[in-house]
């Protein structure tokens, strides 16, 4: 009764070029999307794509919705089987991944949770949305952006928030930018108001404010935890409005600090068993180092009498942190199985995504707040109803502006987004400063995105940090400064081959970066040190790669 999707039409090409337009074609029972694909005579062969989503039999021409489960999993590296991490034990994530498009390098923008999660939920750079911290929210101070969940909502959607989607507080208006993102109020833990709660058992007996802190959760205050609130609520939603069509944004606060979890997903790391990253950093310029100015907080690590800023944490205490790390994912694994179980997977497209990475003792660091990959790269996944039916794996860097154009793509929800035109004051409501990956997925899907439909300047990521000054500082705090205290705007970009990083001077008042204020640089090249660990900045054989991917990233920031 209902027809698959066709994926695999191949057409030789003539001798100009072909670009066809987005048209839809109705029979008896189906509605059929065709996107806009532009070839070149330079490809031997033409990806005609047809997607077929399903249709109202008694309705014809009217296409089904596919309901959206937007999944945002705190401080989530990839820290995943799928994603070949050993440390990692992830059942659930990996089934959902089977059966997905896999992104092997996606990018944050902001390795900070509220630039991060206002980035990609508007599509537009922490530049234009003058948020570097906390305190900053963008429809009162730099224009009145549409949002993803927004434009569901705007289109015919239920759109809820449960959990840490917007960062709570003033860069979401207090409200998880309710009601213009969301149709119901947003769902947010009783329990949340614990997380700094004295809880965490010591070797001793005695209870602690710690970063390692397995828990039992009966004992614990409310006899639940956030998480587990939060897989309820989403639950409830689901079977409230399992028959409309919805967007449902849900968002998983651990692994974020501190590591509280319950006691049994440490059966799944034996200490044993936990890997630790080595530690050869040569020639890492001090602004780029952030010295965990939370982490040093808390009780355990306070009892480390670790020296400031570049003590480092013994290896035995390191590989506790990573077990609890690890066993915290575990936890947020069997959650999201849970999760799942209740959807219906034949009409709902999944995205799981981490709003930023966090090191783990690479470089002498923990927590995020820097523009190195164990701190920008995430695990990003769609998984699309009979589009994906394995896993695809795309292996070139994207960034998490592409999300929000993708989805709009491929759900259908409206015609494809413009890219946004770069003025002074920004007015469009509706645009992204990243590109649909639509395209590159149907190719992907019919074998066909090679090495020569690679253009070399598409595949890039960009990313930041702010800095109050060039060596770290409790005050002001170097690892999340406030707006006023900024003087320094790290900038990065990240190829397939390279990561390159400026830091340079930044005005906090005009927003404006000074790119002849150069404060220092970083080159690290992933051939030989996919860890970047070795700095080559400095070597004068690679000045004109430097060059040149200074060039590709002014040219993506538009500057």
């Amino acid at each position: 009764m209902l027809i698959k999707y066709i994926l695999k039409y191949v057409i030789h090409l003539f001798s100009k070029s072909l670009s066809m337009k987005i048209t839809s074609i109705h029979n008896n029972n189906t509605c059929i999307k065709v996107k806009q694909m532009k070839f070149t005579m330079n490809l031997l062969k033409l990806l005609l794509v047809i997607v077929i989503i399903l249709c109202d039999d008694k309705n014809l021409g009217r296409c089904n919705k596919y309901n959206v489960l937007f999944i945002v999993v705190d401080d989530l590296r990839p820290a995943l089987g799928i994603y070949n991490d050993t440390n990692a034990y992830t059942p659930n994530i990996d089934k959902l991944g089977a059966k997905s498009v896999i992104f092997k390098h996606a990018f944050t923008q902001q390795a900070l949770c509220a630039p991060s999660r206002n980035s990609f939920l508007t599509s537009r750079r922490p530049d234009t949305l003058h948020l570097y911290d906390f305190y900053n929210y963008w429809r009162k101070t730099v224009g009145d952006f549409t949002t993803l969940p927004q434009h569901f909502k705007d289109n015919g959607y239920v759109t809820h928030s449960v959990g840490k989607v917007f960062h709570p507080g003033v860069s979401s208006n207090f409200t998880d930018d309710y009601p213009n993102s969301w149709t119901l109020q947003p769902f947010h833990p009783q329990t949340q108001q614990y997380k700094n709660a004295k809880v965490c058992i010591n070797d001793t007996g005695t209870y602690a404010m710690n970063i390692v802190c397995p828990v039992r959760v009966e004992e614990s205050p409310g006899g639940t935890l956030p998480d587990l609130e939060t897989l309820d609520a989403a639950s409830q939603f689901l079977q409230v409005y399992k028959n409309k069509p919805y967007f449902l944004g849900v968002g998983f606060q651990k692994p974020h600090i501190p590591l509280k979890y319950p006691r049994k997903y440490l059966d799944f790391h034996p200490i044993d068993n936990v890997s630790v990253p080595s530690f050869h950093e040569k020639s890492m310029p001090t602004v780029a180092y952030n010295p965990w100015n939370d982490m040093r907080l808390r009780d355990d690590i306070k009892n480390l009498n670790l020296d400031y800023p570049f003590g480092r944490i013994p290896d035995d205490y390191t590989r506790k942190i990573v077990q609890s790390y690890s066993a915290a994912v575990t936890y947020i694994d069997d959650l999201i199985g849970s999760l799942l179980k209740k959807v219906n997977l034949d009409k709902t497209v999944v995205v799981l995504l981490g709003d930023h990475g966090v090191s783990m003792g690479e470089h002498g660091e923990f927590s995020k707040y820097s523009t190195f990959d164990v701190a920008t790269k995430v695990p990003l996944m769609i998984y699309i109803p009979k589009f994906t039916q394995k896993s695809l794996i795309f292996d070139q860097p994207v960034e998490l502006l592409d999300a929000f154009p993708t989805l709009v793509d491929f759900t259908a929800v409206s015609k494809a987004m413009d890219t946004c035109v770069k003025t002074k004051i920004p007015k469009e409501k509706l645009c992204t400063e990243g590109k649909s990956l639509f395209n590159d997925m149907v190719k992907l899907k019919v074998n066909q995105l090679n090495e020569n439909s690679k253009q070399k300047d598409e595949y890039v990521a960009i990313s930041q940090y702010p800095r109050p000054g060039i060596f770290p500082t409790v005050k002001p705090d170097s690892d999340k400064p406030k707006l006023k205290q900024i003087k320094i705007m790290g900038y990065s970009i990240r190829t397939s081959a390279y990561r390159y990083t400026e830091w340079i001077g930044f005005d906090p008042t005009t927003f404006k970066a000074n790119l002849t204020n150069v404060y220092a640089k970083e080159l690290y090249s992933h051939a030989i040190d996919p860890q970047e660990n070795i700095n080559l900045a400095n070597l004068p054989a690679l000045a004109g790669v430097m060059k040149d991917l200074r060039s590709k990233m002014l040219k993506k920031l538009n500057v």
